[in-house]
Parts: structure tokens; C-alpha cells; sequence
């Protein structure tokens, strides 16, 4: 009696021991996401490139690719410049910080994503995407690489979301592109009155 009582104490302490050690590895089960997730990331990613060239809505259809509290950032060499966090920052990142879209610096020019990498990460996913500008200065065949998209995505009830996007620029690249010509240099003794624009696209 004795013997069985000591066997079964044993088989059960075997059996608690194998199911601790095996709590670590369910906890560590890499993230992964279906074929479907990776197309609508991807459409995710298509639709921002229209919402900045067109500028639909006042700039909200931009900030609902966003989830309710996400953001877009600029940054070079490691170092945050611009800061749009919200839905109604963001709007305004998608204005060009002007009161229309009507205004938008970047009028005219068409931004391609290219190259656009998915991984799984814990809580959705992470995406790289390089950005390539068509039409600057109002030159329709003059293009110019702007760096690339840095980005946290999150699976919401609406579907995928940005949940940030950093623009990291490309060295000596402006923070505003400019859709139409630049403007004349200002004649000898006259003030240059030029608005600049602050906002990132």
C-alpha cells in the first residue's frame, strides 16, 4: 500500500514538474499571421499612399487608417522632428498643417511604397516600406527617394491599423516635399515672403 501511494505521488509530482517546464515554451510560441493578414496589411499600406496624395476628407480618412491613439513621426539620424499623435494631428499631418487639403504642399506628387516587408511581432506586426516620391517641384518626371516608412501594425475590430509610422528621411531630404515650382529668388532689396510649410507628409 504503501508502495502505491509513494509510485502515485511520484507520477503526479513527474507529471507537475513536465507541465511547468512546458509553460515557458507556450508563452514563447513565436507570433505568426495568416496569408489574409499579409493582404490586408498590405492594402493598408496601398491606401495610405492615396489618402496623402489625394487628401480626401480633410485629412481624416488619413487619420483613420490609424488606430484611435496612433501616431506618425519624422525622424533622421535617430532623432524624432515631428510628432502627430491623434486622430486630429494626424489629420492635420495629412493636410500639410494647412486649414484644406485644397493647400497641401505636396500637391501634384504621387508617392509610391516599394519593397514593403511584414513581420510578425507580439500584438500584430512590424513593416518596413521605402518611399519614393514622383512630380516634385512640379516636374512630372522628376523623382526623388525619400527614405523609408518605419511600422507598428495592429489588428483592431475595423480590421488593421497603423498603430505608428515613423518616416525615417533619407540624408539632405526636406521634411515637406514641394508639388508645384519653387518660387523666384526674391529680387535685390526685396524680402523673400514665401510661406514654408512644417508638416510632414
Amino acid at each position: 500500500m504503501n508502495a502505491r501511494v509513494v509510485h502515485v505521488a511520484l507520477t503526479a509530482a513527474v507529471s507537475a514538474a513536465a507541465l511547468w517546464c512546458a509553460q515557458p515554451v507556450l508563452a514563447q510560441a513565436p507570433a505568426t499571421l495568416t496569408p489574409q493578414d499579409y493582404i490586408a496589411i498590405q492594402q493598408l499600406v496601398s491606401k495610405y499612399a492615396y489618402a496623402i496624395d489625394e487628401c480626401t476628407n480633410r485629412g481624416y480618412d488619413y487619420a483613420d487608417l490609424y488606430t484611435a491613439d496612433g501616431a506618425f513621426y519624422t525622424s533622421r539620424g535617430g532623432k524624432v522632428l515631428g510628432r502627430f499623435e491623434g486622430r486630429e494631428r494626424l489629420a492635420e499631418a495629412a493636410r500639410g498643417g494647412m486649414p484644406d487639403c485644397k493647400d497641401v504642399p505636396w500637391a501634384g506628387i504621387v508617392h509610391m511604397l516599394v519593397n514593403h516587408v511584414i513581420e510578425p511581432a507580439p500584438g500584430g506586426a512590424t513593416g518596413k516600406v521605402y518611399l519614393i516620391a514622383v512630380g516634385l517641384d512640379g516636374q512630372p518626371g522628376k523623382v526623388e527617394a525619400q527614405g523609408r516608412y518605419d511600422d507598428v501594425y495592429v489588428k483592431t475590430p475595423q480590421g488593421w491599423r497603423f498603430k505608428t509610422r515613423t518616416h525615417v528621411l533619407a540624408a539632405n531630404q526636406q521634411e515637406v516635399s514641394r508639388g508645384s515650382p519653387p518660387p523666384a529668388p526674391p529680387k535685390a532689396g526685396q524680402l523673400d515672403t514665401a510661406p514654408s510649410a512644417a508638416s510632414p507628409r
